[in-house]
């Protein structure tokens, strides 16, 4: 995949934040998706219909733990970090 930052402004990135939805309430990216992390394994197809995915949360954990989960599913994304840094780049 692209350099994020690249990715994210090119507008072609799928952002998709794993917080939970109280979270992502209290902010987030415009225009991103929020699929709470432990949604991920009943979400998987959802998944496989994107590309460019992004993920975010509010400091990277969930989003690494995340892009890890859907690698191990085939599916092609890459941990952009803290919602708040993906925000710099839109």
């Amino acid at each position: 995949m692209k350099n994020i930052e690249e990715l994210i402004k090119s507008g072609k990135a799928k952002i998709v934040d794993v917080r939970t939805p109280a979270e992502f309430s209290g902010g987030h990216v415009e225009g991103s998706l929020n699929i709470p992390l432990q949604e991920l394994p009943q979400r998987l197809e959802e998944f496989r219909q994107m590309e460019n995915i992004v993920l975010c949360c509010a400091s990277g954990n969930r989003s690494g733990q995340a892009a890890a989960f859907l690698k191990n599913n085939g599916i092609a994304c890459e941990n952009a970090g803290s919602w708040l840094d993906v925000n710099c780049y839109c």
